[in-house]
């Protein structure tokens, strides 16, 4: 599960003390057995009352708010999974404990800190390629593979966060948004089209504006090759992130030759141990959240305005 992968990724820092909450008693104390954790807890109340200066939000992503408004009233420091939220209630009294308490808060999309895409977006935020006119985007994995519980879990249901909108775009989406600005309107079309056991879109394409920026999206969780490849295209050059050959290309002359940046191979669990340091850093006032809450509620209206879009079958606003 992405709790288990986070508290193990943590504990790789050698910078915590870890604690963990599960409300699943056989899976809790397998994990406290197999990481040597000697404090747990079998429900949230619980966890609360004790008192923790940081907390990994890795519940269903209904509960996400909820549970760090409660954290966040309590002066605890918070990294939540993804997506954000599956609506936007709660979120201006989470800002508020936030603000208040002078807390850290970040949202959990690892894709920021994959050194490639980071790469990348410092060339073009340089203004190296020039000016950026349009983004591509397509992304595809085999999801039985990689999460073999799915139909148990949160993703077989868009009330919990499932459904490749919300599980899987959004972590394209909010690296899109990084690279080139938040979105202003956009129009989807989804579709459950294999997965079996499930009613939920695993197959999508979507269309947006970043400001001035045309962008494309196409993603399916149940192709054979595991990719994803994001390109941005300017006035000068064009940019690509090929996450799965943990590699950046660019290319500046017409039908000229690509150049490229090699940083492979990455261990998915790397990029997950560099998010948690990163957190620990702005906790210790080193560094800034690699995505802020803000960026993290960018990219749920995004989220909401696709499946809306899916609904009234039209372009719909990012507000």
């Amino acid at each position: 599960s992405i709790g288990e992968r986070h508290l193990r990724c943590f504990q790789a820092t050698g910078r915590v003390e870890l604690s963990l909450c599960d409300i699943r008693e056989e899976l809790r104390r397998r994990v406290a057995r197999q990481y040597g954790i000697g404090r747990t807890y079998a429900d949230f109340e619980a966890a609360l009352a004790d008192g923790h200066a940081a907390a990994v939000i890795a519940t269903p992503a209904h509960l996400h708010v909820p549970m760090a408004v409660r954290l966040a009233e309590a002066g605890t420091h918070l990294l939540i999974e993804k997506p954000l939220s599956t609506r936007l209630d709660g979120i201006d009294r989470l800002q508020e404990a936030i603000r208040r308490r002078r807390l850290v808060a970040a949202v959990a999309y690892v894709l920021r800190g994959h050194p490639a895409l980071r790469a990348m977006k410092q060339a073009i935020d340089s203004g190296r390629f020039g000016e950026p006119v349009q983004l591509v985007a397509a992304a595809g994995q085999h999801f039985p593979t990689y999460r073999p519980a799915y139909r148990e879990i949160y993703y077989a249901d868009r009330a919990t966060g499932g459904g490749a909108i919300q599980d899987g775009l959004t972590h394209v989406l909010n690296a899109a948004q990084w690279l080139v600005g938040p979105i202003d309107s956009l129009v989807a079309d989804a579709a459950h089209q294999v997965l079996d056991g499930v009613e939920v879109e695993d197959t999508v394409g979507l269309l947006a504006r970043h400001g001035g920026v045309l962008a494309s999206y196409s993603l399916n969780q149940h192709q054979a090759p595991n990719e994803c490849t994001i390109t941005v295209i300017c006035r000068r050059g064009t940019a690509r992130c090929e996450f799965h050959h943990h590699r950046w290309r660019w290319m500046v002359e017409p039908d000229g030759p690509w150049h490229e940046e090699d940083f492979g191979p990455i261990e998915r669990d790397s990029l997950f141990v560099a998010q948690a340091n990163a957190f620990l850093d702005c906790i210790e006032g080193l560094a800034r959240p690699v995505c802020t809450l803000d960026e993290g509620i960018d990219t749920l209206r995004a989220n909401l305005a696709a499946l809306a879009s899916l609904t009234a079958h039209n372009w719909q606003t990012v507000v």
